[in-house]
């Protein structure tokens, strides 16, 4: 049987052998970095479709690989990974709207690719990112908690969401422990302004370079905005929590938001006022598949341990001030 070396609430404190999948994204990145500095043993797995090297932090050893690659077996049979942080996804509504199959094989037959590894090679817990801002779909109840209905409004959300079942599958089955952590919308400095995600990077990215704000819809959609920071907390929380025997998959998973629902005119407006930059802004039509409020309650992962501390405006600003830095040097450069 292999050494239990698990941290905290969960074992000796010993590091673990961690692997984090999309370790070169935006969230990933960050979350590796928290690992490392907790004193844990990184790996890092990333195709680079739409993470960057530079992401990378000092001291995790990175594979270029997907997620969907046969050969990731062998990656686990020879380092033997206590944890396995699952970040790597398609997350695009739009992409997997016009292109549902694209979506399933990221996002259901890469997971299904690293639950076998890690049932073979005795994986001790998998942290598996789901969205609690589409498998929710358009609930009555807002804030929303874990025990709302699933009813997703996209092939994003119905993989998603897939995905909780069959860890709670290799769970029963297998033995195969997980904790699903349901993001609403992170930000924060790393994210990436290009591409449908990432609306506090698009935003701020258009006000440094002059550029007139497209808001689709007519603004007054609500979402709920957490910042990267307290998503890495988050990470490190889930990676520690003991978890009841049985129950289903709301059991299993935690709500990552703050509760707090801002329109995209409002959004806007909190950018304007922490950059003292302004521009014009064009109404644009509604896109497919994208929901008309999100917003998240955190009361049970509170309970346990974890809550978010940093503030919109707070976050915002920091997250500018990082982009500003990045758009300085490319300009530059």
């Amino acid at each position: 049987m292999r050494e239990n070396r698990g941290g905290d609430e969960r074992g000796t404190g010993l590091p673990r052998r961690v692997l984090v999948t999309g370790g070169a994204g935006f969230i990933g990145s960050h979350v590796a970095e928290g690992y490392l500095q907790r004193g844990d043993q990184v790996w890092i797995v990333d195709d680079l479709s739409s993470g960057r090297e530079s992401n990378i932090p000092e001291g995790a050893v990175f594979h270029r690989m997907s997620i969907e690659d046969p050969g990731i077996g062998a990656l686990f049979e020879e380092i033997g990974f206590d944890l396995v942080n699952h970040h790597a996804a398609q997350i695009d509504v739009r992409i997997s709207v016009e292109d549902p199959m694209r979506d399933a094989r990221t996002n259901v037959s890469g997971l299904l690719n690293l639950l076998e590894a890690s049932r073979r090679t005795g994986v001790e817990r998998v942290i598996y990112v789901s969205s609690g801002g589409v498998v929710y779909g358009e609930p009555d109840e807002r804030p929303t908690p874990e025990t709302a209905p699933k009813l997703p409004l996209s092939p994003y959300g119905v993989s998603k969401l897939a995905g909780e079942y069959y860890l709670h599958y290799y769970r029963q089955i297998h033995g195969l422990e997980y904790v699903a952590l349901r993001y609403s919308n992170v930000y924060g400095p790393r994210q990436d302004p290009h591409g449908e995600a990432g609306v506090v990077a698009i935003f701020c990215t258009r006000l440094l370079r002059g550029e007139e704000i497209h808001i689709f819809g007519d603004g007054e959609q609500t979402r709920d905005y957490v910042y990267v920071k307290d998503v890495v907390r988050a990470n490190l929380r889930a990676s520690e929590l003991v978890l009841p025997s049985g129950g289903g998959i709301d059991e299993r998973a935690f709500n990552v938001g703050t509760a707090m629902g801002t329109s995209v005119n409002r959004l806007a407006d909190l950018i304007e006022s922490v950059s003292d930059l302004r521009t014009t802004r064009s109404f644009q039509a509604p896109r497919k598949g994208e929901l008309r409020h999100s917003t998240l309650r955190v009361d049970r992962f509170s309970e346990r341990g974890w809550a978010p501390r940093h503030s919109l405006r707070d976050g915002l600003r920091d997250t500018f001030q990082w982009i500003a830095g990045r758009v300085e040097t490319e300009a530059v450069s």
